[in-house]
Formats: structure tokens, C-alpha cells, sequence
């Protein structure tokens, strides 16, 4: 009886030794979750840029996201003016945002766009780490 008493007292601990590893890694795992969530909520910084629309478009198979160019353009030495490309993205919601975008990337008028940057973002959140969040009618 000594000896069936000793398996079982050894089984016991097995099973509460892999029943704490387990416990561990679940804890382990829901805090990098809560992280990684956390981290795609909040900004690293946020700002204006300035420029008019090159392109706006819908992307994704699945996970569709709205991107586009802003061409913010810059003076040189000598007066003439090059092309200086920023990306972007709109998240789904905002459709009021993606509509001002869209109009003026037709029209061709000069755009003050608000962004936030992002620490992290999901694949299906959109290619940029800039997400726009408002947009105004830029003078020259």
C-alpha cells in the first residue's frame, strides 16, 4: 500500500507541476493579448501634413483598408518643386473622412490632413502606421 500511495503522491505533483506550466503560459499568453491590444490603441505621435491627394484606393482581399498618397512637394534650390510622397491610412468608420479624401483627390485642391501614428498595428488595420483622423481645406 506504501507504494501505490507513493505513485499517486508522485502523479499528484507531475499533474501540479504541469497544471502551474500551463496556468503560466496562459498568463503569459492573455498578457502579451493585452499588450499587443493595448499597443495598437494608443499613438506614438500625432500631426498635420500637408499636400494635395495623389491617389486614394480600397485595398484587400479580405480585410479591406483605405490607403492613399499625399503629395506634400517641396521647394528647391532653384525654385522648382519635387514630388515628396506620404502614405496613408483611413480607417473603415470614418466614412465622412474618406469622402472629403476622395473629393479632393478630384479636385485637385490642397489639403491639410491630421494623422496618428501608431506604436503597432494589425495586418488588417491598413499598410501605413498613420491613420488620418481629420481633414481641412489647406491654403497655398
Amino acid at each position: 500500500m506504501a507504494i501505490n500511495d507513493t505513485l499517486i503522491s508522485a502523479k499528484q505533483k507531475t499533474f501540479r507541476f504541469f497544471k502551474r506550466i500551463l496556468i503560466f503560459f496562459l498568463v503569459l499568453i492573455s498578457l502579451g493579448l493585452v499588450l499587443t491590444f493595448l499597443l495598437t490603441k494608443f499613438n506614438y505621435s500625432e500631426g498635420d501634413r500637408a499636400g494635395t491627394v495623389s491617389k486614394f484606393s480600397t485595398k484587400g482581399y479580405v480585410f479591406k483598408t483605405h490607403e492613399g498618397d499625399l503629395n506634400v512637394g517641396a521647394m528647391g534650390e532653384v525654385g522648382n518643386v519635387s514630388t515628396n510622397i506620404w502614405s496613408f491610412t483611413v480607417e473603415d468608420g470614418n466614412k465622412e473622412i474618406i469622402k472629403k479624401i476622395g473629393d479632393a483627390m478630384v479636385s485637385g485642391k490642397r489639403v491639410k490632413l491630421h494623422y496618428k501614428q501608431r506604436y503597432l498595428k494589425f495586418f488588417w488595420m491598413g499598410e501605413t502606421e498613420y491613420f488620418i483622423s481629420s481633414i481641412e481645406e489647406s491654403p497655398l
